[in-house]
Parts: structure tokens; C-alpha cells; sequence
């Protein structure tokens, strides 16, 4: 039975019931079809990335594109917000519908992410910016423009977002992550404190492909060398 349902029946058991309000946690995220291949390949790289290389922390939710109910008075009005990618730290690492935050114990994403296209930039850059700076509070904000390769961060100091300084190279640090972010292959990806690109999983894996071939090759050089000096190899 749906919880929704489930907390209707309780509620109409009680005599108290017409005086008890309790909002529904177990709701459907509610997105529209994003706008490109890009964004869908783009938000799915940057968290597939991030489960791996968190892959042993259970504390953390990473998702994207998926819905925020951050008041049950918008329920009604259904002015809610889906950010494209978002970070909760400090929270149950599971799959969820949506992110609720009365059901969440009052979390708020740490870090958001917009990818802007040319129907969302203005909200992107004024109306959610306002919204995560003085509603949500999430400390770190960022979007990227795939077409511009535009890249601006903003960090929460005393209530107000402050401009996060890029690198040298161009990347801005996010101190909720502890982690870089940065263009790379026309695409944004993480970067340790120590400047290493995180490889995504299909890379990692060629990287270990190659390295095995390497070995593999290594072995049979070796083999072939002890056979010219007339010594049969127990490799």
C-alpha cells in the first residue's frame, strides 16, 4: 500500500484527524524530458563518476534531474524544483522517488549543479540561483553551458553566494565535495585536490585492460629473451 495512503487511513482512524496534517513522503519525481543528448549524457557521467569514486561511503544521495519538494504548500501549486545534479551529504545512501526534505529530516542538496540551455539560462542564473542561495541554503552552486563551455561557482558565505575563484586551468574547487570541477573533452568532469582527473568507470576499466595487455606483453618479452639465451621460461 502506498504511504500516502497508508498515512490517510491512520489519520482518518483518529479522533483527531481533522486537526492533523501530515504531508506525503513516498512522491513520484515529477521532471520534464530533458533537452539534449548532452544533458541527459552529461548529468549521467557526473554521477555515475561520483557513486564510483564514493562507492564505499554510505552517507551520501547523488542523482540528477530529479524532483526536490522542499514545501508542502507547493504540492498545490506545483512549484518545485529538479536540479540537474545534486549532492546530499550526511544522509542514507539509497534509492529514493524524489528528495523530500520534511521526510529527510530538513536536508537540502549541499551542491547543485544547472546545465544551462538557451530556455533555462535566465532562470538558472536569477530565479534558482535566489531560490538555492536563500531557501535551500546549498552551500556550493554551479552551472555550465555546453554550448559556451561557460562555467561559473558560487559558494554560501553568511547567507549570500560569493564567486568561487577559478584555477589557473580553469576549474573551481567545491568545498563541499573537496574535489575540483573543470572542462575536460568539452565535458565537465572531477578533478582531485592533487589536480588527477577521476576517470569514469569505462575509462578505469580500459585502464585496466591496458594495463593487463602491458603485462601480458611484458611477460612475453621476458619469455622470448630466456629462450635466445637457451633457458625455457617458467613464467
Amino acid at each position: 500500500m502506498a504511504q500516502a495512503a497508508i498515512e490517510s487511513i491512520s489519520l482518518a482512524s483518529s479522533p483527531d484527524a481533522a486537526a492533523i496534517e501530515c504531508p506525503p513522503t513516498d512522491l513520484w519525481s515529477d521532471e520534464p524530458p530533458l533537452e539534449s543528448d548532452f544533458h541527459r549524457d552529461q548529468i549521467d557521467l557526473l554521477i555515475r563518476i561520483l557513486r564510483w569514486w564514493w562507492r564505499d561511503r554510505n552517507d551520501v544521495y547523488i542523482s540528477g534531474n530529479l524532483t526536490v519538494y522542499y514545501n508542502q504548500e507547493q504540492l498545490k501549486t506545483r512549484n518545485f524544483r529538479g536540479p540537474d545534479f545534486f549532492v546530499v551529504l550526511g544522509t542514507e545512501k539509497k534509492d529514493r522517488k524524489s528528495w523530500v526534505v520534511w521526510g529527510e529530516q530538513g536536508r537540502y542538496p549541499n551542491l547543485i549543479l544547472e546545465i544551462l540551455s538557451d530556455s533555462t539560462k535566465r532562470v538558472d542564473k536569477g530565479l534558482k540561483k535566489d531560490l538555492y542561495q536563500t531557501t535551500f541554503r546549498t552551500p556550493d552552486y554551479f552551472w555550465f553551458d555546453p554550448n559556451t563551455l561557460e562555467f561559473q561557482g558560487f559558494h554560501l558565505v553568511d547567507g549570500i553566494y560569493h564567486e568561487i575563484q577559478p584555477t589557473d586551468q580553469g576549474w573551481l574547487w567545491s568545498q563541499q565535495l573537496e574535489l575540483y570541477l573543470g572542462v575536460f573533452e568539452q565535458r565537465l568532469r572531477f578533478f582531485t585536490a592533487q589536480g588527477e582527473l577521476i576517470p569514469s568507470p569505462e575509462e578505469r576499466a580500459e585502464q585496466e585492460r591496458q594495463r593487463a595487455e602491458q603485462a601480458e606483453q611484458e611477460i612475453a618479452r621476458l619469455k622470448a629473451q630466456l629462450r635466445s639465451q637457451g633457458l625455457e621460461p617458467n613464467l
